[in-house]
């Protein structure tokens, strides 16, 4: 069976009216079934995961952008987290009896329907991206809404009008692999604690300036990681706040581990992480193994100590059955 994943980030947080409505826009489109829906004020974001088969899924998807046309304006937004359209992004992910060229070759006809149709200006992100320049979902949003339209005279949108930007702003569509937003906490208030970790960690690093003026950049310690420190007053909480792009080459244990070390040597404590969304089985169980010394254990075993360790549960419940990609599906 061939199904499709697609994670949408929009940029409504708060309002619980406009989220139902677009959630039921999801749900509008028969043999599509939404996984989960996470919301954070503080950032004024929503993820939504669902999945299904092709046609479905994009269907669902394509309500969804009209739908928060209608409900979200971009011009009044406000919220922690970097943005610049109301669907901020809109990823693909191929789950099962699909490659990634077939969900590239989707969500191409899918944006060029989104400009087409809504007159909604697009750019192309990820695997689907026309230059290597804008396969970085960081560097198409450098400056944020507040960078429209200026930003057109050198980035100019894949689809779409590029003057009907004020209310929607302009979205990122594209294919990828499957990406985990992991959230780590740290025991400080001071959110620029938070930033350096989060430089000495992502992958971009950090810039710095030598006596002589001359400006250099210091990569992170992982490939495929992206990172940024912020306060999150829903939690009272400084965190680390990363994307993880290509979990074969650093996934949640990874990334929890070096944000430890590097908490430590600034003498910061962690004190929990957050999962945004969803993850898969095998990114728990790899934890669990680790934390457990890699002695045999069930798999139910082995979420709970990767739950324990990682602290998972700092703010809320951590529920295997609806925060795993697996449990749901089998749902």
């Amino acid at each position: 069976m061939q199904l499709l994943e697609c994670v949408p980030n929009l940029s409504e947080g708060k309002d619980q009216n406009i989220i139902r409505q677009l959630a039921e826009a999801i749900q509008s489109v028969e043999e599509v079934k939404l996984l989960h829906i996470d919301s954070g004020e503080a950032a004024n974001r929503t993820v939504f995961t669902f999945l299904g088969p092709p046609e479905a899924v994009l269907e669902s998807a394509f309500r969804l952008y009209k739908a928060s046309a209608e409900l979200i304006d971009m011009s009044v937004q406000k919220g922690m987290h970097p943005r610049q359209a109301a669907v901020d992004v809109c990823p693909f992910i191929p789950i099962s009896g699909l490659n990634m060229n077939d969900a590239i070759a989707l969500s191409k006809s899918f944006a060029e329907r989104v400009g087409t149709e809504l007159n909604i200006p697009v750019y192309l992100y990820e695997e689907s991206a026309t230059q290597e320049n804008r396969k970085n979902l960081a560097t198409l949003r450098k400056g944020e809404y507040e960078a429209l339209p200026e930003k057109f005279d050198t980035l100019p949108p894949d689809f779409g009008d590029a003057t009907n930007w004020q209310k929607s702003g302009v979205t990122t569509i594209g294919a990828r692999k499957m990406l985990v937003a992991y959230n780590i906490n740290l025991d400080t208030k001071d959110v620029s604690i938070a930033k350096n970790i989060a430089e000495l960690v992502r992958e971009s690093g950090k810039v710095v300036t030598d006596r002589y003026g001359k400006r250099e950049r210091i990569p992170g310690r992982f490939r495929s990681v992206k990172g940024l420190g912020w306060y999150i007053k829903d939690f009272d909480c400084v965190q680390v706040s990363y994307n993880l792009t290509d979990l074969d080459n650093a996934g949640m244990l990874d990334v929890f581990l070096a944000t430890k070390e590097e908490a430590e040597k600034l003498q910061c404590t962690v004190t929990g992480s957050e999962l945004v969304g969803l993850a898969s089985v095998k990114e728990l169980t790899k934890a669990g193994n680790y934390f457990n010394g890699g002695i045999p254990s069930t798999e139910k075993d082995l979420i709970k100590s990767a739950v324990q360790s990682m602290g998972l549960d700092q703010f809320h419940p951590f529920k295997a059955e609806k925060k795993l990609i697996e449990y749901l599906i089998a749902t």
